[in-house]
Parts: C-alpha cells; sequence; structure tokens
C-alpha cells in the first residue's frame, strides 16, 4: 500500500497564503462554534485525492480523468495548509490506488484502496478527513458548481457549512447548501473523526470542467477550503 506524509518548501503558494489570510475574514461565520484541538492531540488535516490509478473515477466529454483534478487540487491545498504550519497527511501522493497486493479485479483493487483510506485516516489521532472529489451529472449538463458535503461525526456538519459559504463566496454563480453524506459512502461512512467531502464542481459541465483543470481555478478553490476549515476550527 502507499501512504505518503508530505514535507516540502512552498514558495510558490506564497501568494496564495496571502490571498487566504484575507479569505478568512472574509468567509468568517461568526454564528459557527469554534472547533479547537486539545494540546495533547493537535489536529491533522488528512488530505484524499479521490479514486485514482486504475480508478480514474468520472471522465469529462473530453476525457479528462476526475482523479487527475483531484489530486491536483490535494496538493495545492496540501501546500497551502503546510504553508500555513498545519499538520496533514496524503492518502496519496501520485496517480496511484492505494490498494494491498494481493488485489487482482478492479472490484478487489477499489474495496481494498477503501479500507486501507479508512484504516490511515482512523489510525491518526485528531484527523480530520478533507476528501476531494469531482462532481459528474450527464444528463443534466447544467448543472454546475461545488458543494461541501459532512459525515455524522460532530463538527463535519459545521466544517462542510463554512466550507459551503466560502465555495458560495469565492467559486459557485449561484449559492449551494452543504448536506450530509449519503450513508453509502464507504469512506465517509467508515472513519471515525469529523469528515467533508468537497465535490469542487461536475466533469458534466463543458465549462466547468475546463474551468477545474486551470491553476487559477484550483487555487481559488484550495483557498475557499482552507479559508472555511480553518475559520471554523480555529479558536477566536
Amino acid at each position: 500500500m502507499f501512504f505518503v506524509v508530505k514535507r516540502h518548501t512552498l514558495i510558490l503558494f506564497a501568494c496564495a497564503a496571502v490571498a487566504l489570510t484575507a479569505s478568512l475574514s472574509l468567509f468568517a461565520s461568526p454564528a459557527l462554534p469554534a472547533f479547537a484541538p486539545s494540546a495533547e492531540e493537535p489536529i491533522v488535516y488528512v488530505l484524499d485525492a479521490g479514486h485514482g490509478g486504475e480508478d480514474g473515477g468520472a471522465l469529462s466529454a473530453a476525457g479528462d480523468k476526475e482523479s487527475d483534478i483531484n489530486l491536483s487540487i490535494t496538493l495545492r491545498l496540501d501546500a497551502l495548509l503546510r504553508l500555513l504550519g498545519k499538520n496533514t497527511v496524503l492518502t496519496r501522493d501520485a496517480d496511484v490506488s492505494v490498494y494491498t497486493d494481493g488485489a487482482e479485479t478492479l472490484r478487489q483493487k477499489k474495496s481494498s484502496d477503501l479500507r486501507n483510506r479508512v484504516a490511515l485516516v482512523n489510525a491518526i489521532p485528531g484527523a480530520i478527513l478533507v476528501s476531494v472529489h469531482q462532481n459528474s451529472l450527464p444528463g443534466v449538463p447544467s448543472v454546475r458548481g461545488a458543494q461541501a458535503f459532512y459525515n455524522a461525526v460532530e463538527p463535519g456538519d459545521a466544517l462542510a457549512r463554512s466550507v459551503q459559504s466560502a465555495l458560495n463566496q469565492s467559486v459557485n454563480s449561484g449559492d449551494k447548501a452543504e448536506k450530509q453524506i449519503d450513508k453509502t459512502i464507504y469512506l465517509m461512512k467508515n472513519v471515525t473523526c469529523p469528515a467533508i467531502l468537497v465535490e469542487c464542481g461536475f466533469l458534466s459541465n463543458a465549462d466547468e470542467a475546463a474551468r477545474l483543470q486551470t491553476p487559477e481555478h484550483q487555487k481559488k478553490l484550495v483557498a475557499a477550503i482552507a479559508a472555511g476549515i480553518l475559520n471554523e476550527r480555529e479558536e477566536p
């Protein structure tokens, strides 16, 4: 299996960090309670780029893989959070699936991959899971926008609400609401920590699919996600 803790120099994200500092006050939601870690258990953001390897996830009409976009956004988020002094762990840092040796069929590999991601998250004290994905609704290609989902562990709902507010102010053309994730989603159902899953946009919408691959739009998404989670979890 391939589990990675990344540490690298983040000079390229200095400008994004400055923008994020301003964003923290812009996106702030004073009505939301703060979520602060104990001194013994600092928060670790587990950043999960959905899919990977043989599992490419959704495809745009042009054939662009969800897994590639997920990874690019997640690496940018990791870089920014580390630049801000936060603890992060990545479930993957390359185009790989994190299945255990012995899995042979695609079904077996997907199942092993999800179990391994859950095991990684649940082994980290103070974890908060942020899983990055792209949506797709080919039957209604006009649908667009980023949306945050949360699991049943507190304060997952508040984290998603804060992130959704930031997304609505920065990248969405209309307001979307955060939602509790469907109970059939294995990763979100089985992790024991607060968790959010961010669908960054719709690959079935041609215009949005093109934007999702640009560094400019990815940086906007990353700043919004980081501002949302840090506004909610940091002490006032």
